[in-house]
This record gives structure tokens, sequence and C-alpha cells, in this order.
């Protein structure tokens, strides 16, 4: 082994205690039948403009749930609680709609009839609406109603090009995730109407559709892909590649999306711009770069102008054992894996590795529990169960510095269930969902995410709630209400000027 590719030193235990981790929770609000409320964002929970904790996804129907970066994995799950909590009492105090605890859908409506989110009427407000009518354009209104829980992740010290060799390994290694959390082995038929699949029927009327070995659909063709999105190159290996791949997908104009016009001949927005994306957030992926961004400032700006901050892993199913979509444990081993990511030694990617990634990813969200089943290494073949011992062994000693900075035994026995789980397939999310449908509830996907939503609603109901806690929650939604109309009665600029000012090639750095 030569020097490069030696393990870094082990950070100390001051900088492990430093790792910050905060939480971004997708969820449907769905009705006692099962099917997308239409109702629109409740009034109770304050502007999904401006409100800190509480926002809209693509959907006017779809929440999402933010925490503060937290120094430790406790609080960072008990703020995610809370924030629950208050969306719960919310909910009941306005009627018997719920959240969906699944990653795929509920029962959707016609693509057209699924409302896009809305923010009100400034200019930032409306260009965040104009997007999502986009993306509904451009890959359809279902594909955008699967929901996730996004994990940003950072360490004092770390600079960009540190940063960038961590994405790169974890790109090589996002198998194992998929493998350990995959928690959508089945969905709804009703999302895939008129699409051509290779799923195959669950129960007797092909209500439920499923893969038998699958882990993630919603991180495999039928989830978040895109043909167009195919042709953008992107390199990891470093922010001056990156950010120029990015730059070229945000600015070059893209032949469908020109003739689909940015408005239409009445007048009304059908997306913010003609390139390849409208903006950043458009460009999928299962890890990002990011840096907290000023007042009106493009996130590829932010990045140029002061590098990465922290990483945003984006593959990670909601688990619908888990009132709220995640557990301690799993957030531990994101930890430990993600250390492990940054610390490895991690040769530039190419092209070749790229399209490897790509197979590999796919074969691990549609059969990742197939025995037997192998992914591509270096032109090779390599078992997927062989490859994924390898890279938890290799965190045996990061688990432990963990353990050591926090004062726990935590750290380790999270690695030790991870492992535990690579030799038995059968005990993994994705088998104990599609395990669980078969035998309480007549091989339903609707029948057994309805019950786990209802169980998640009620456990998180009985929790304590002062009423400290709801006059704060009413006071923060007020607030939000507030800073809102404050933006729109700020606006100046008609909305056509602010959009060409916003999508204008200088403002990205």
């Amino acid at each position: 082994m030569n020097k490069s590719q030696e393990p870094l030193p082990v950070p100390s235990s001051d900088r492990l205690a430093q790792i910050r981790r905060g939480i971004e929770k997708e969820g449907l609000r769905a009705l006692p039948d099962g099917g997308l409320a239409l109702t629109p964002h409740p009034a109770a929970l304050g502007s999904a403009l401006t409100h800190p904790h509480i926002t809209t996804d693509y959907s006017e129907s779809q929440i999402e749930l933010i925490t503060g970066a937290h120094l430790g994995v406790a609080q960072c799950l008990d703020e995610l609680v809370e924030v629950h909590q208050h969306v719960y009492h919310s909910l009941r105090q306005a009627g018997d709609e719920m959240l969906w605890v699944s990653s795929m859908p509920c029962g959707l409506p016609t693509d057209e009839t699924i409302p896009l989110a809305r923010y009100g009427s400034s200019n930032a407000g409306r260009s965040k609406s104009v997007y999502r009518m986009g993306l509904g354009h451009r890959y359809g209104r279902r594909m955008q109603m699967i929901s996730g829980i996004h994990y940003n992740w950072s360490m004092p010290g770390v600079d960009s090009d540190q940063y960038f060799a961590l994405i790169r390994n974890f790109r090589r290694h996002a198998f194992v995730l998929l493998y350990l959390f995959g928690s959508s082995p089945a969905l709804c038929s009703c999302f895939v109407d008129g699409r051509e699949h290779s799923l195959q029927p669950l129960d007797a009327k092909g209500h439920t559709l499923h893969l038998p070995h699958a882990t993630s659909l919603r991180m495999g063709r039928l989830g978040y892909q895109s043909d167009a999105q195919a042709a953008i190159n992107v390199s990891y290996n470093g922010l001056g590649g990156y950010a120029r791949s990015l730059h070229e997908a945000l600015t070059q104009p893209y032949p469908a999306y020109e003739q689909l016009g940015i408005r239409n001949p009445g007048g009304d927005y059908n997306q913010l711009g003609t390139s390849l994306l409208q903006i950043e957030n458009e460009f999928y992926g299962t890890i990002r770069p990011k840096r907290t961004v000023r007042s009106g400032e493009r996130p590829l700006h932010a990045l140029r102008e002061r590098g990465v901050e922290y990483v945003e892993v984006r593959l990670m199913d909601l688990d619908p054992f888990e009132p709220v979509g995640i557990a301690q444990s799993t957030m531990r081993m994101l930890d430990v894996f993600l250390l492990h990511c940054l610390q490895s030694d991690s040769p530039p990617d190419t092209p070749a590795e790229i399209a490897e990634l790509k197979h590999n990813q796919h074969l691990a969200a549609e059969r990742g529990r197939e025995p037997g089943l192998c992914l591509k290494r270096g032109g090779h073949e390599v078992l997927l169960s062989d490859w994924a011992d390898e890279v938890l062994t290799a965190c045996v000693p990061l688990a432990a510095a963990l353990d050591a900075a926090h004062g726990c035994s935590d750290y380790s026995q999270a690695l030790a269930q991870a492992r535990a789980r690579v030799a038995q397939p059968d005990t993994t999310p994705s088998a104990q969902v599609l395990r669980t449908m078969v035998e309480q509830h007549e091989r339903s996907f609707m029948a057994f995410t309805l019950a786990q939503s209802e169980l998640a609603r009620e456990v998180l109901l009985d929790l304590p709630w002062s009423a400290g806690q709801q006059a704060r929650a009413e006071a923060q939604a007020l607030q939000s209400v507030a800073e809102q109309r404050a933006r729109e009665q700020g606006d100046t600029l008609p909305f056509e000027e602010w959009r060409q000012r916003f999508m204008a090639p200088q403002t990205l750095g």
C-alpha cells in the first residue's frame, strides 16, 4: 500500500464531538382512506415560505420538516419529534388527516390534480411555485410525490477537496445504505399507471406491486430518474469541475424545454427557464455538496464563493416502522459511514466508474437482497455481501472512536446491527416491510402503510405536549406569516423582471 492509499489518522475526540447533523424529512398528508389530502397547507403551521422548521416540498400536500444542526444524535431526533408533535396536533384540530409514513406515495389523483405548493405573492414565493410547475411538465407530478429523509452532515476542519473526496466514496459505497436501510420494496399500482415497469403483483388484484428482493424502489429506475439529466456528466473530483458542469446544465438551452417555453399562450408560467436544469435543486443525486445561502443568493454562487460547508445525504427512505421516519441507530450508522467515506483513500472518479456506480445503484435498489447478487467494481464482479462486509469491517475503529468521543457504546452497537443485516437479508427493513404486508395486511401496500401511519400518529399524539410547547409553536407560526407578508410588501420589481435577474448566468458566480 503506497502512502496515498493509507487511511487518514482518526480525527481527535474533540473534532468527532463537533460533528453536526440535521434532518429534512418529507411526508404526504393523507386521508383516512389512504388518498392524498388535497387541502391547503394547514394555516396553523404558518408560512411554508418563511417558517424555519415546517415547509412544503413539491406539493401543497407534501409537508417538509426541518431540524437545526445538532452536536448530538439524540438532540437532533428530539427536535424532529417535537416538530412532528406540532404538526400532528394541528392536523387533529383541523380534521382527520395524517402523515403517510412510506416513501412511495399514498393513493394519488390524476397528475394534473396533484396540487403544486403555493408560497404567496412575493417574487421569491411565486418563483418556487413556477419551478414546481416546470418540474411537473418535465417529469410528471407523480414522480415528485416520492418522499424521503435528507441527512445533513459536517465536521470542523474539513475543506472542499476533502468533502468532495467523501462524496466520491459515498457514491462508490451507496449500495451499502440502500441494502441496510431501503424501505420501499413495494408501491401502490396507481404510481405507475400508464408507465412501463417490471414490477410484479404482490396481491391477487394487482393493487400492490413489488420486486421480491428490492430494497428501495424510490432509488431505482422508477424513482427520481430523468433521461434528460442522464446527459449531465457531473464529476465530483473537485469544486471547480463540479461547478462548471452544473453551471453548463443551468445555462445551456435544452431543446425539449425550449419547445415548452417559459410561458404558455395565455401568459401563465410553464417553468422558470429553458435550460436542462431550472435551478440547482433540480439536479438529482444521492448526495450533494452544500453551503448556506444568503438572502437572494444562488446556491452555486455560494459554493463557489465560500466552499462546501456540509453534505446532504439524499438516498434515505422513510422508515415506516419509526414514527418520525428514522431511528437513532440509523443516524449513528450514517455518522460512522460518512466518517469512513471521509477518512478512506478516494481516487478521482472516471466516466467508466460513474457508469458502474449507476449500474450498482439500480441493482442494489431493485435486487439488493437477491442471494449471490454481484456488483461491478473496477471492471470486475464482486458479491454485494462481500463488498458491504468489507466496507463495514473498515468502519469498526471509527465507530469505536465516535463512542469514545461521546462516552457511549451506541455507535459500535449500530455498526454491529448493520453487519448482522449483511449476513441476514431477512432482517433488513425492506424484507420486514414485505413480510408484514404479507402476514398482517393481506399483501396490501395501502393497508400496511395506513396501519403504520395511524400508529405513528397515536404514538406522537400520546407523547407529553405542554402548554408552553404549544405557545412557542403558535408564536413561531405567527412570526413566519408576518415575515411572508413583509416580503410581499417589500417587493418592488415586476415578477418577470425579477425572474430574468434571478435566472441570469452571472448570478451563478
